[in-house]
């Protein structure tokens, strides 16, 4: 059973949000435009803000999803363990779609709501985190870097997290992250990084 609920975790995080509203609403591939990833921020820069937190909620909600699966059986219910692997695998689809052509996001979204699922305290901090810097900044990969940083150190220090494989999850999520914003990295040392306007394409 758990092999098919694994299965169905990755089914979760492989629907394309960005790719589909952007056929249907606006006849267009997301991922032929702006950075050419299929998420939340490339749709907020390529479609404009609405359409942008559409795909947010949406990409978020895979995760969450993902990880309330282990909840359909009682035997299950409470099982970290396997809730990280539910929400990982998500994260796997949505980077890794199947019905994208393998071709996706970055996950952050997904992983957001992942966390939100297995620890809302220290994902809401993580979350005021990002909004802290985003406004700041108006920078989404910067924020949302700083973002997943914080998150292993509020699960820690604040919330005294005693799973060891929900800390070593939150270190891995760390790393996940910088690895698939490495050439958002060089661009935010190069002064580069694209800074992203509310009042822009709202319509």
């Amino acid at each position: 059973m758990k092999l098919v609920l694994v299965l169905f975790a990755y089914l979760l995080g492989s629907l394309p949000w960005s790719v589909w509203i952007g056929r249907i609403f606006y006849g267009v591939d997301i991922r032929d435009y702006g950075s050419g990833n299929a998420g939340a921020t490339n749709t907020m820069r390529v479609l404009g803000t609405k359409p942008g937190l559409a795909v947010l909620i949406l990409d978020a909600l895979k995760g969450f999803a993902a990880v309330k699966l282990a909840f359909l059986f009682p035997a299950y219910a409470g099982d970290i363990e396997l809730m990280v692997v539910l929400g990982v695998c998500a994260v796997i689809g949505h980077i890794f779609p199947v019905f994208g052509n393998f071709k996706g996001g970055k996950g952050i979204a997904t992983l957001l709501g992942m966390i939100i699922a297995i620890h809302s305290g220290a994902a809401l901090m993580a979350i005021a985190t990002f909004i802290i810097f985003f406004l700041s900044f108006r920078i989404v990969s910067l924020s949302s870097i700083l973002a997943a940083l914080s998150f292993p150190v509020w699960l820690i220090f604040r919330y005294h997290e005693h799973s060891k494989i929900l800390v070593l999850f939150a270190f891995a999520m760390v790393f996940l992250v910088l690895i698939t914003h490495q050439k958002n990295i060089e661009r935010l040392l190069n002064g580069k990084e694209r800074k992203i306007s509310l009042r822009k394409n709202d319509d």
